[in-house]
């Protein structure tokens, strides 16, 4: 006799939400960006200047914005003193409640000993502008360079722990296989870095700045972090491919009978091919060609930043439509109110205010590895570099193109 047994499959609401993956992007900017403004401002390779000066404005921006996007991920914004009272050392997200308020504190006070030169040159200017600089500079009192290094070499210190936090927090979750693999969190840091040498030729053509010198340097650093993305995804595949047990395994069989995860595979795969090809192409051309190439560098800066939103939304999204206590997928869409397209759009666009009013109010193209205010005055037209196409501009200038 032959009988039939109806399963029925529960559905289950995700728990994070867009505001995780928007979170996640931006304090992967914010991180990779510091990075890539130290050997500029921190270091003193004066080379890296230009570079710092995008990289330092792109990583305040995002670190202001990070939190804010973390608060909404809460659902209850005002619990966050949860993390305080019920400090848990076990739980790397209380561990990361502690470093996210240094980081951000770091991160405010370097961006503020590198432009209060700048400021302090700026007192006298007339109007609103000038008020700002007055009261931002807190005085005349010259920026001593050592407290920028030390300030600098401290941030950079917390930077490593929010590497690790955010990465950890996820790759700790046993429960998903896709999650649960140490090779996830840095994969999170190669394609933060990915985006936010993105974000620099992005603002490097935006800004007005279009120099050839930073087009250069973000190249590269975005090839080597191609690099490392390529060596971090072959090596999770192969240890999957090779072993019968473990968390890759069970994560590759877990989407082995959805072709939304084949699609989503492929697309993540030939953008990456797309993305490294280009940049080979750029950075193998003839010296006499490169400046006319570089112009469109722009283009594989939005190339980068979407490959490095659409990991984290793939990771932090799209994995939790599949089922763990029940068969098949959970089918997931994207709402238009503020836990969906308004929550994304509305992140994006408060970033864009804070990096309207910074370039308003702020001399951030003046700013320098420290010094006195004096250190703003114009530069011989023969210390430019003669990389850039305004590098020969004199430095105590601002540029807007």
């Amino acid at each position: 006799m032959n009988s039939a047994i109806e399963l029925l499959a529960p559905r289950y609401d995700i728990a994070w939400y867009p505001w995780a993956v928007q979170y996640f992007f931006m304090i992967a900017l914010s991180y990779a960006s510091l990075w890539l403004a130290a050997p500029g401002l921190v270091f003193g390779k004066s080379r890296w200047l230009p570079t710092a000066r995008l990289a330092l404005l792109a990583c305040l921006t995002t670190t202001l914005v990070a939190p804010v996007a973390l608060l909404a991920d809460l659902h209850q914004p005002l619990r966050f003193w949860h993390f305080y009272a019920y400090a848990n050392g076990h739980s790397w997200m209380s561990v990361g409640s502690l470093l996210l308020p240094l980081y951000v504190v770091g991160v405010i006070a370097l961006a503020w000993l590198a432009w209060r030169p700048a400021l302090q040159a700026n007192r006298q200017a007339p109007g609103l502008k000038g008020l700002l600089a007055r009261w931002l500079s807190l005085g005349e009192a010259p920026t001593p360079r050592a407290l920028l290094v030390l300030v600098g070499l401290a941030t950079l210190a917390l930077s490593t722990g929010i590497m690790l936090y955010t990465g950890a927090e996820v790759a700790i979750v046993k429960a998903r296989p896709l999650w649960h693999t140490v090779w996830l969190p840095p994969m999170f840091v190669a394609t933060g870095f990915i985006a936010a040498s993105g974000l620099i030729l992005l603002l490097n053509r935006v800004a007005g700045e279009r120099s050839t010198s930073v087009v250069g340097q973000m190249l590269k650093v975005m090839l080597v972090a191609c690099l490392a993305a390529g060596l971090i995804a072959g090596s999770w595949f192969l240890d999957g491919i090779n072993a019968n047990v473990g968390s890759v395994a069970a994560a590759l069989e877990s989407v082995r009978g959805s072709p939304e995860w084949r699609r989503t595979a492929l697309w993540g795969g030939l953008t990456g091919a797309l993305l490294f090809s280009a940049l080979l192409y750029l950075l193998t051309r003839p010296a006499a060609r490169r400046p006319t190439l570089y112009a469109w560098a722009w283009v594989l800066g939005l190339v980068a930043l979407h490959v490095g939103w659409m990991f984290r939304w793939v990771v932090l999204m799209d994995v939790q439509t599949v089922a763990r206590h029940s068969a098949g997928f959970h089918h997931y869409g994207v709402p238009a109110g503020s836990s969906g397209i308004l929550g994304i759009v509305g992140t994006f666009g408060l970033w864009l205010a804070a990096i309207l009013l910074i370039d308003l109010f702020v001399p951030w193209r003046q700013a320098r590895q420290g010094g006195r205010g004096a250190d703003v005055s114009p530069a011989p037209a023969s210390a430019a570099s003669p990389d850039s196409s305004h590098d020969h501009a004199p430095e105590g200038a601002p540029h807007h193109g």
